[in-house]
C-alpha cells in the first residue's frame, strides 16, 4: 500500500466516525490537504462543514486553529502583529490564528474585503508580511474555510482573486434519513463527538504524502483532455470570464492527489470529470445575460464536462 493511500485510510476511519454524510467529500479534502491546495466548504448552516473540517485537523494530528469571522475582525487578528516590549525598547512580532498548519476559517464571508484580503498572501506565497518583515507558514499549511450561501445580510462577497486561491469548493449536501439518526443519537452525550476524534498519523506522515501525489503519473491524453475542459470554458458565450492556468494546474494536482487517495498510481479522465465541477466551481464568471436567463455555472460546467469528448485511454500500471 501506498504512504498516501495508507495515511488517507486513516484519517478518513477516524473522520467518519463523526462525519455522517457524503464520504466522497472526505476524498476530495484530503485530497486537497496532499495537493498543497486549500477547500472552500459552501453549504446552507448546520450541514456538518465545522464536524469535517475540525475532524480532519484532529486526525491529521496537525497544528490546528480556528479564525471566526465578523464585520470587525481586522487583517492583525489573523496574521499576527509587532508589539512594542518597553523593557528591551524593541518590537517583538505576535503570531495570529493563521500561523498554524490547519486553520478553519468559520464564514469567511462575514470578514470585510480588508481582512479576506490578509489571507491572499498566505494561500498563494506561504507567508505572512507584517512591518514589511516576512514569516514562513508551516508546511503543511491548509486552509478551510467555510460559507453560507443562502444568508446574505452582513456578508461580503469572495473578491474572485480570493474564490480562485480555493483549489476546491465543496458541497456536502443533506445527510440520507439513516445518516441523519446516526447524527442525532451520538449528539446525546455532553460530549460532542467531534471531542473524541484522536490523530492518528503525524505530521512527517501527511509530508511524505504530499510528497508522492506529485509523483502520480497523469497520462498525455488525460493532460489534452484536462486543457479541452479548461479550453472549452473560455470559448462559452455564456461564459464572460473562463478558468485561468492556475485553475488547469489546481486540477492536474488535484486529479494527482484523488487518484492516490484512491489506492493509483495514475489519473483517469473519470477523476477530471469528477474534480472539474468543485475546482471550476469558483473560477468562472458568467455574463449578465446567462445569468438573467437562469443559468448556474454548476449548469454550464456540467453540460461541458458532457460535452467535451472523454479520451480512449488505457491504465499505466
Amino acid at each position: 500500500m501506498s504512504k498516501i493511500k495508507e495515511v488517507s485510510d486513516k484519517i478518513k476511519e477516524e473522520v467518519c466516525q463523526v462525519f455522517k454524510g457524503n464520504t466522497d467529500v472526505v476524498d476530495m479534502v484530503l485530497a486537497c490537504l496532499f495537493a498543497g491546495g486549500h477547500v472552500l466548504l459552501e453549504d446552507v448552516p448546520g450541514t456538518g462543514k465545522t464536524v469535517l473540517a475540525k475532524s480532519v485537523a484532529k486526525a491529521s494530528g496537525l497544528e490546528f486553529s480556528r479564525i471566526q469571522c465578523t464585520p470587525d475582525l481586522m487583517p492583525s487578528d489573523v496574521t499576527g502583529s509587532s508589539v512594542w516590549l518597553p523593557d528591551s525598547k524593541s518590537f517583538e512580532f505576535r503570531a495570529g490564528p493563521v500561523m498554524a498548519s490547519i486553520v478553519l476559517v468559520d464564514e469567511l464571508n462575514r470578514a470585510t474585503p480588508r481582512t479576506q484580503s490578509a489571507l491572499l498572501e498566505c494561500m498563494a506565497e506561504n507567508q505572512v508580511s507584517v512591518d514589511g518583515i516576512r514569516h514562513e507558514l508551516e508546511k503543511p499549511f491548509f486552509v478551510l474555510a467555510t460559507e453560507n450561501p443562502v444568508e446574505s445580510e452582513g456578508t461580503f462577497p469572495l473578491p474572485e482573486a480570493q474564490k480562485d486561491r480555493f483549489m476546491m469548493t465543496l458541497s456536502m449536501g443533506y445527510p440520507s434519513e439513516a445518516e441523519e439518526a446516526e447524527i442525532i443519537t451520538a449528539q446525546r452525550s455532553l460530549i460532542h463527538p467531534v471531542e473524541n476524534v484522536k490523530a492518528v498519523v503525524a505530521k512527517n506522515d501527511i509530508l511524505e504524502a504530499m510528497k508522492e501525489a506529485v509523483e502520480i503519473h497523469v497520462d498525455d491524453a488525460v493532460l489534452s483532455y484536462l486543457i479541452s475542459l479548461t479550453k472549452a470554458s473560455r470559448n462559452d458565450l455564456r461564459i464572460a470570464a473562463g478558468v485561468s492556468p492556475r485553475g488547469s494546474i489546481a486540477l492536474y494536482k488535484a486529479c494527482q492527489a484523488y487518484a492516490a487517495v484512491n489506492g493509483r498510481t495514475f489519473v483517469t479522465p473519470e477523476d477530471v470529470k469528477l474534480l472539474a465541477l468543485p475546482v471550476f466551481r469558483k473560477r468562472i464568471i458568467l455574463t449578465s445575460d446567462s445569468l438573467l436567463k437562469g443559468y448556474t455555472a454548476d449548469k454550464i460546467i456540467n453540460e461541458l464536462i458532457e460535452t467535451v469528448p472523454v479520451p480512449a485511454f488505457r491504465a499505466h500500471v
